[in-house]
């Protein structure tokens, strides 16, 4: 396997691969990644599509790109996806899928023409005082000791950032500012969590820091996440004969140790509750998704809050992952993640709106009509004064196809679900659905003698707590994250979160799909290279255009600094006096 970049490869067929037609799939997990292995198994790699196999345990395909509608409890949307120009991995599957709702384009010729007829960008990103614009002025309000900070962050060696936390390359003065409110609300970041990890975000999407503050930089699909991209590829898959098996839960697979190679040769598994074996040869290539964001999720519904268990285990692919390190140290440190559940957890909220009572105030705070059928408030709008640091969202709507005209669905999440609400008085993991809308209703300006009846009548919410859901954010160290293949493993491959590939990020759907294209083009030796991350970090342009945003305009001259960083400044600025260096910095107004 190896990368490319530009459009030589990436719109070139590859030859088939040797032994393709001898080749079975065993993917265990039916989420993003499995179903992209899949699809690339069967594009590039073209194995016959009745060769593979997708192996869940739940009753449906997603993973963590979900999307229901429960006759019990309501609409249910655990969390959104949010999407970029360069999800390079991404991109290139879907122009291979064909869309649901128009015959003859692609999924990314239909999400290509939303996003230039309904382009996203908020105009109201953050609220305090009860559904009073924060009127952050789309600045980050980094002083110049917190711009300082970050700088050095983002030059620090990734080695030396090992099981470190935000904590300790960050301080008080960086916490103040709006950088950090968009970033830690947008990425879902804790001051606990990885450094490393949030210098690798800074890097990877560096080209997008002037679009933090209005999430112009964001792109959104026409519904939810499991109509608009799990639906047509699984539709895809199933029509070139993929084997779909639900209720299957893989326990463990076995392997032998040669010197010179690894190979999977057994997986266990329960099926109809039976434990089963299953015999593997060289030509079996398995797919394992090791742990999960969304594992021991608990739902409660508008009457009750969600009740995590996870006394009785930690879910699945957690203990999958555990079964398969514990026999090579190749395979990864899973405890590293799942161990910690007060550090990794939050909680979300699926609100449907039954009526047009509470629309005029999503109407006030967005500057938009959300019955328009467009982009409504363009990304999450954060609480800023919230106890529990609240933020909310409407996309599209509606955001699902059997939505009844009239209603609206939003989503919900609050990253201190521990702390006491400030209308309800209680931590968000002891509250009900309507008691989570009561305290998203004070947040949006509803007089106070009105928030619980219209919470009870007017709206209908289904709470989800989330154990894992910033498992992969936590510090971390080399080798933690096994590689996507790892070294000298012939039939066997990680896919997901939580495998290691180098400089792209994870707690995206592009991680999910590069990992997938990694590991098929590695174990099938697929002559085409997978297309490298968007490089702006490398880019002097787009560092001197990220510098002049994170500055909100101020000219480097301006900037208190350290004596030594003056002097070198000053001498520096003499050695380009003349040059094109020089007109650059003038181009993005830094000098």
């Amino acid at each position: 396997m190896y990368y490319s970049n530009g459009n030589y490869e990436a719109f070139a067929k590859p030859r088939k691969p040797a032994g393709a037609d001898e080749k079975h799939a065993w993917l265990v997990g039916g989420g993003l990644a499995s179903l992209a292995a899949a699809a690339f198994l069967i594009r590039d790699g073209q194995v016959p599509g009745n060769h593979i196999h997708v192996l869940e345990e739940a009753e449906l395909p997603g993973g963590a790109c979900d999307g229901l509608f429960r006759p019990e409890m309501g609409f249910v949307i655990r969390g959104g996806r949010e999407m970029e120009n360069h999800y390079e991995c991404l991109w290139d599957l879907y122009r291979s899928i064909p869309s649901l709702e128009q015959e003859g384009v692609s999924v990314l010729d239909e999400f290509y023409w939303l996003n230039k007829d309904d382009p996203n960008f908020s105009m109201n990103r953050a609220t305090l005082e009860q559904g009073r614009s924060a009127e952050t002025g789309n600045r980050f309000e980094l002083s110049d000791a917190a711009a300082l900070e970050l700088m050095g962050l983002f030059f620090t060696r990734d080695e030396d950032l090992y099981d470190k936390t935000i904590d300790d390359v960050l301080d008080e003065e960086f916490y103040k500012s709006n950088f950090w409110l968009y970033w830690q609300t947008m990425f879902a970041f804790e001051t606990w969590h990885s450094a490393l990890e949030m210098k690798l975000y800074l890097q990877r999407f560096l080209h997008h820091i002037g679009g933090l503050p209005d999430l112009s930089a964001l792109k959104f699909t026409k519904y939810n996440q499991y109509e608009s991209l799990i639906l047509p590829l699984t539709k895809y898959l199933e029509e070139q004969g993929v084997q779909f098996e639900y209720g299957v839960k893989v326990t463990n697979v076995l392997f032998h140790f040669f010197p010179d190679r690894k190979v999977a040769h057994q997986m266990v598994l329960l099926r109809g509750g039976r434990e089963e074996t299953m015999d593997l040869t060289e030509n079996d290539l398995v797919f394992v998704t090791n742990g999960s964001c969304t594992e021991a999720s608990a739902l409660g519904d508008n009457d009750h809050p969600p009740v995590v268990d996870v006394e009785s285990g930690q879910g699945s692919s957690w203990e999958l992952w555990k079964n398969i390190a514990v026999q090579n140290p190749l395979f990864g440190r899973p405890e590293k993640f799942c161990s910690d559940i007060e550090a990794t957890r939050w909680e979300s909220a699926t609100v449907t709106l039954l009526d047009d009572r509470i629309a005029s105030y999503l109407e006030k705070i967005s500057h938009r009509d959300p019955y328009a059928g467009k982009v409504v408030t363009g990304g999450i709008v954060t609480v800023k004064d919230s106890a529990w640091l609240m933020s909310w969202t409407f996309n599209r709507q509606p955001h699902f196809k059997a939505q009844p005209e009239g209603q609206l669905v939003g989503w919900i999440y609050g990253l201190y679900p521990d702390e006491p609400g400030d209308f309800v008085g209680k931590p968000m993991k002891e509250c009900t659905g309507a008691e989570i809308c009561m305290e998203w209703l004070y947040h949006l300006g509803v007089p106070e003698n009105e928030i619980e009846t219209l919470a009870h009548t007017a709206a209908n919410t289904v709470p989800c707590m989330m154990p894992y859901v910033t498992a992969f954010f936590m510090p971390r160290a080399a080798g933690d994250r096994p590689d996507v293949v790892p070294e000298g493993c012939v039939n066997f491959a990680f896919l997901g979160q939580f495998a290691q590939t180098p400089r792209d990020t994870i707690f995206t759907t592009e991680y999910s799909v590069r990992t997938a294209m990694e590991a098929v083009y590695t174990l099938l030796q697929v002559e085409r290279g997978v297309p490298e991350v968007f490089g702006s970090v490398y880019d002097l342009r787009c560092l001197l255009n990220a510098t002049h945003y994170l500055l909100d305009g101020r000219r480097l001259t301006e900037m208190k600094l350290p004596l030594p960083y003056k002097l070198a400044l000053h001498a520096g600025l003499e050695k380009l006096q003349g040059t094109v260096l020089e007109e650059m910095l003038e181009r993005y107004q830094l000098i």
